[in-house]
């Protein structure tokens, strides 16, 4: 099975700070749409990366986000 193409090898983490965080992964391409959705809950951590189809992710709620770039945390 071929890997998919990866545009950004970078990873970057959500930890959520309360129940019912969403991350939602926004496409590539001229219309961009919601694509897909994950609801995290206190505590919990996903990695994400970038791939082919997602240009963009938006985060809902109070987490703390860490990539290479530094460290946000939602509610400053």
């Amino acid at each position: 099975m071929s890997q998919p193409t990866v545009f950004n090898q970078d990873y970057f983490v959500v930890k959520a700070k309360e129940n019912g965080v969403h991350v939602i992964g926004l496409t590539r391409g001229s219309d961009t749409r919601f694509h897909h959705t994950e609801k995290l809950d206190k505590g919990e951590v996903m990695i994400f990366q970038f791939t082919e189809h997602t240009s963009a992710i938006k985060v809902r709620g109070k987490a703390v986000i860490y990539s290479q770039h530094g460290t946000i945390d939602t509610t400053e």
